[in-house]
């Protein structure tokens, strides 16, 4: 074991000794870089998504609320919180976790990303939209073409679980490659929720991300979903974030505009042991790097959800400069 490995390891076993707390009151955020409003048209969709036979677990019952609005802004307000980015969920209806594809689908896609643009429109001071496309499906490109230039969306969101895409298979990930430069030539943001479905996620498709990926954005920003997993911290997540850290330790500029977000972490039910070792991560890769986030309506009471956050064992001044920054 190496003299650093050994110190990591000391400093799990110490915090894992220490009483489970938020470390000091938690700073106003700036920006809550990942929440969802549904459209009309995805509410109307999700009774068949969500009982579809392709679909290898249930939907959370708050996945299905058919929250508005004005339920988000109050909570961002009760929390201190004055800008938020909205990911459209158009990208579900072409989700090929429906075993029966509806016929409308392309429709209810893009009438899910008017809805979405329409919020940004209504409440410039306070939102930013993102579009939701599948990147394995004929309408991806189109529809980023469609928005192209318009102030009001910010940029696309990407769910590579829900899309089913397979890293392992190259033309896959040359299309997902392809969507980037599509993105980055529109001037778009890209927001990626990058775990897929594969059983044993972790280091190879993060390598396989950063070399065939991440180039085609060239320069863009790229926001990384829930720190490289799909929420929690477990093994899988902080293998594909240690393949992160080693090519952001090897070569700064290549980590320059690339952020992670800390949306569905649920610090608070992980083992202390695992959060000194999240934290050892963020730290290799840089506190500026990371955003914070909350998948909201997923966590409902936003101020709840980043005092929660707090018990990362994050110093205070590294958690004032999370809650100030910005993927940009």
């Amino acid at each position: 074991m190496s003299i650093a490995r050994a110190l990591l390891v000391a400093a799990a076993a110490i915090l894992s000794a220490a009483p489970l707390q938020a470390r000091g009151p938690s700073p106003a955020v700036a920006v809550d870089h990942h929440v969802h409003v549904h459209s009309p048209a995805i509410l109307a969709f999700l009774p068949a998504y969500c009982t579809s036979p392709g679909r290898t677990s249930k939907c959370d019952p708050e996945f299905a609320n058919p929250l508005t609005v004005d339920d988000l802004l109050a909570a961002m307000d009760a929390a201190g919180i004055r800008r938020a980015r909205v990911m459209s969920t158009g990208y579900l209806a072409e989700s090929p976790l429906m075993a029966t594809p509806v016929p409308d689908h392309a429709e209810i896609l893009r009438a899910a990303n008017d809805f979405t643009v329409g919020l940004a429109r209504a409440h410039p001071a306070r939102l930013e939209a993102y579009i939701g496309v599948n990147p394995v499906t004929g309408t991806a490109l189109p529809e980023i073409e469609r928005w192209k230039g318009d102030r009001h969306v910010a940029g696309i969101k990407l769910h590579l679980a829900n899309s089913r895409l397979d890293f392992h298979k190259p033309e896959q990930v040359a299309m997902l490659a392809g969507i980037f430069r599509a993105a980055a030539s529109a001037r778009l943001r890209i927001m990626v929720h990058m775990r897929n479905q594969a059983t044993g996620y972790g280091a190879e498709e993060a390598r396989i991300f950063l070399k065939d990926v991440l180039p085609a954005a060239r320069g863009t920003t790229v926001q990384i979903a829930h720190a490289a997993g799909w929420g929690g911290i477990d093994a899988s997540t902080m293998a594909a974030l240690g393949v992160f850290a080693d090519a952001c330790e090897r070569d700064r500029s290549l980590c320059d505009r690339l952020y992670f977000d800390l949306a569905a972490i649920r610090a608070g039910t992980v083992a202390e042991g695992d959060r000194a070792a999240f934290v050892a991560l963020m730290r290799r890769i840089g506190i500026r790097h990371f955003v914070p986030a909350s998948d909201w309506p997923f966590a409902r009471d936003l101020s709840a959800y980043y005092a929660a956050l707090r018990t990362l064992p994050l110093t205070d001044r590294e958690w004032r400069t999370i809650a100030r920054n910005t993927a940009r």
